[in-house]
């Protein structure tokens, strides 16, 4: 990948997303692994006249461990913060403290040169809001969603009182939070109320095969398929919270591709994605796990409070049928 791939992206989500302006103090967090596209995004900031600074640290275990004291300590001093990383920083206590300091972020995790220059990172991402507030306000004030997929998935969830996320892609106010490629309206299911069965299609190189879980109680209690026993393994590791059915996510990024990385995986539109442990990130979440992980559903069927959101992957809402 070409330096003019990398810029492109770089630019798109300095200028676009970020909205950096000369007078701000940008920070880059990043990790040995990500190295190229840091630069990019440091060069991009600087050429905007913004005090850029750049961080570097060794890659973490998994996503959602804390990254070390003096990371998270310049955290707090930023007034943007892009963090192209490994493993995610989002579901992070340094990530949640620097948001409520006001610092507008940026989680990147698993990013790569190509994702930089195509499909989600060179969406349209006033076309990504307006569509991600439309699925957000087909969740708010509702009580149950119900998600079926070919796949064999039939699983049903509380959701009621639960403020929506809008991960639009434009973090221009202060507190801001999202990922880069952006695009989803995700939620925190109501703990204890998950029940049915969880197909996972994708989880990253974690499941690249359908996994069944089995969910009671708002936990996964049993795994089978191929890849079971490495998604046990990983959270075995984590701790007893990793099994919460922590976030309910629906994908709203047209340009987004499956490329067998969650971070635009999660954001194709036309899927849906699932996830188990942290759930503190979102509004009324207060489980708390050193873990974080998005299983991916694809062909989805949504039904919100019986109405049909999305059907066989196809969104349908504000009277418009969006999807591959």
């Amino acid at each position: 990948m070409g330096i003019l791939g990398l810029m492109r992206g770089a630019r798109i989500a300095v200028e676009v997303c970020m909205a950096v302006r000369p007078d701000e103090e940008v920070l880059i967090v990043t990790d040995t692994g990500k190295l190229r596209i840091a630069e990019a995004l440091a060069y991009a900031a600087s050429s905007l006249g913004a005090e850029t600074s750049t961080i570097v640290m060794l890659p973490r275990e998994r996503s959602g461990v804390e990254p070390p004291r003096p990371v998270a300590k310049a955290m707090l001093g930023a007034d943007v913060v892009l963090m192209p990383t490994t493993h995610s920083l989002s579901h992070t206590e340094a990530r949640r403290e620097a948001s409520k300091a006001g610092a507008r972020i940026a989680s990147m995790p698993g990013i790569t040169e190509d994702m930089m220059s195509t499909g989600g990172m060179t969406a349209d991402y006033e076309e990504v809001a307006a569509l991600t507030e439309a699925v957000a306000k087909a969740l708010e004030g509702k009580k149950e969603a119900h998600i079926i997929t070919p796949s064999r998935t039939d699983l049903r969830m509380s959701i009621e009182g639960r403020g929506v996320l809008r991960d639009t892609g434009l973090y221009h106010n202060p507190g801001d939070f999202g990922n880069l490629p952006a695009g989803e309206a995700c939620l925190a299911p109501v703990e204890g109320t998950a029940e049915g069965v969880l197909v996972i299609d994708r989880m990253g190189s974690i499941v690249t095969r359908p996994l069944k879980v089995i969910v009671r109680a708002g936990r996964a209690i049993r795994f089978e398929g191929p890849d079971a026993g490495k998604l046990e393994a990983l959270l075995r590791s984590a701790d007893e919270n990793a099994y919460n059915i922590a976030e309910l996510g629906i994908g709203t990024n047209p340009k987004a591709r499956l490329r067998g990385i969650v971070l635009e995986d999660e954001k194709v539109l036309g899927t849906v994605h699932v996830a188990l442990g942290d759930n503190r990130s979102f509004p009324g979440g207060r489980v708390a796990s050193s873990i974080h992980l998005d299983g991916v559903l694809l062909k989805p069927t949504l039904i919100v409070d019986g109405q049909v959101v999305m059907r066989d992957g196809r969104l349908l809402i504000s009277g418009q049928a969006s999807g591959p």
